[in-house]
């Protein structure tokens, strides 16, 4: 399957950067210091996809929210820089092939979180868009609408590359096509236009009008 497009949009957690166990560690240690336990938590409220500060208002008391997001951001961005994240299978060899102002990394996360995560998989990203910047979050457009925006790109020329049925809604509400990742949900859960395991499955080539043509090996 090929897909014609001029930038590339990626989210961040298990789309480019392997951080499921850094995340898990950290919110485990969190939860704990509230007395509350991972499983407890997940099964009160959606987690994946979602921003730490939302999914944190669903746990706290409103008067803790701010308190609980700051501690909660210092421990991921201590974790990943600690070095315990990865890249993606095939995430490096993949940027490596596009132009620098050709892509960009759309997340969830706070800046200087998903900025230590990148950083600790060898991956800086010249358009990073997070939820410090954003009035609204996945499944909302607004994400990608942004990444595009700040590229200087259409955002029917936009591919967009997820793991989470949250940010393939977001892609389908903003109108750019979808490659979606099986590395945290069943493909039966993911709508996109396409979709595989990881990213050794997606290679891209310049043409000479300076088109990025998209393959995925299904």
């Amino acid at each position: 399957m090929r897909f014609p497009a001029d930038a590339l949009l990626f989210d961040c957690d298990e789309t480019l950067v392997s951080s499921l166990r850094s995340v898990v560690h950290v919110w485990r240690q969190w939860l704990e210091s509230y007395g509350m336990t991972l499983e407890e938590a997940m099964a009160r409220v959606e987690v994946h996809g979602r921003s730490a500060a939302a999914v944190i208002a669903d746990l706290l008391p409103a008067d803790q929210v701010a308190e609980g997001v700051r501690r909660l951001q210092e421990a991921e961005r201590a974790d990943a820089l600690a070095g315990n994240v990865t890249p993606v299978a095939g995430a490096v060899e993949l940027l490596a092939a596009l132009p620098a102002d050709r892509w960009a990394v759309v997340t969830s996360s706070a800046h200087k979180v998903a900025e230590a995560r990148l950083a600790g998989a060898g991956i800086h990203p010249k358009v990073l868009v997070t939820s410090d910047d954003l009035t609204h979050h996945k499944p909302h457009p607004q994400p990608f609408l942004l990444a595009a925006e700040r590229l200087g790109v259409a955002p029917a020329r936009c591919v967009v590359v997820e793991d989470s049925p949250a940010g393939l809604a977001a892609a389908c509400a903003a109108g750019m096509p979808a490659i979606a990742l099986t590395t945290t949900h069943a493909a039966a859960e993911l709508r996109a236009d396409a979709v595989v395991a990881d990213l050794t499955a997606v290679s891209v080539q310049v043409s000479a009008s300076g088109r990025l043509i998209v393959e995925v090996a299904l």
